[in-house]
């Protein structure tokens, strides 16, 4: 099993490292290999709707979100996260996300993903959605917990202090490995679901 983390935070050792950490330790305790890719201080741009990659299967863009890609198509589970900014997660990992699953057409039915959201008080619950709506739209399981996946803090690394929110993470990922390996033993019995051709409709007469 395998875990992609896509680290959205500027801020080295910083709350949404915290949460994630949490994460990691049970992901090892379980022998789950994970590798987590810092984006928060990359220069990365967002989609410009060129449809190339329609034609060559990547980005346009040749930088970190085709390597990533890659590393994705290979795991089983991927986790967002973010710190929160003005109630919406950080635009960097947005550009990187938006890119990386238009651009990607590999199957991702049933990998397993998460959100984890970062803040010092509000705009979790709607920073969680934004990151969710990513893998609803590619037939993703969403892993739950035992609350909104999300944890406080203030200053660098006050988020441990957070006792509800590390045991949310944990729990998390505990959540996410039980889904991961559900969901492999079902590939090998019945196999993924049957898919129909997708028809697309414009609401425009």
């Amino acid at each position: 099993m395998k875990v992609l983390i896509l680290n959205g935070s500027p801020t080295k050792g910083g709350n949404t490292r915290a949460a994630l950490d949490e994460m990691i330790r049970i992901f090892e305790e379980e022998g789950v290999e994970t590798e987590c890719v810092d984006l928060g201080k990359m220069d990365i741009r967002g989609c410009i709707g060129c449809h190339s990659c329609r034609r060559t299967g990547k980005c346009v863009f040749d930088d970190i979100v085709n390597e990533i890609a890659v590393k994705f198509e290979e795991a089983d589970g991927l986790v967002l996260a973010s710190p929160v900014y003005y109630a919406s997660p950080n635009a960097t990992l947005i550009a990187c996300l938006d890119r990386l699953f238009f651009s990607s057409h590999f199957d991702k039915t049933m990998k397993v993903g998460a959100s984890v959201v970062v803040a010092r008080r509000g705009g979790l619950s709607a920073s969680y959605d934004v990151l969710n709506k990513y893998f609803g739209i590619s037939g993703m399981p969403i892993a739950p917990s035992q609350y909104w996946n999300s944890a406080h803090g203030g200053a660098p690394g006050e988020a441990r202090e957070d006792a509800e929110g590390m045991q949310t993470m944990r729990t998390l990922a505990r959540n996410m490995v039980f889904l991961m390996r559900s969901i492999a033993l079902g590939k090998e019995q019945f196999g993924l679901p049957a898919k129909e051709s997708w028809q697309g409709t414009n609401f425009i007469r």
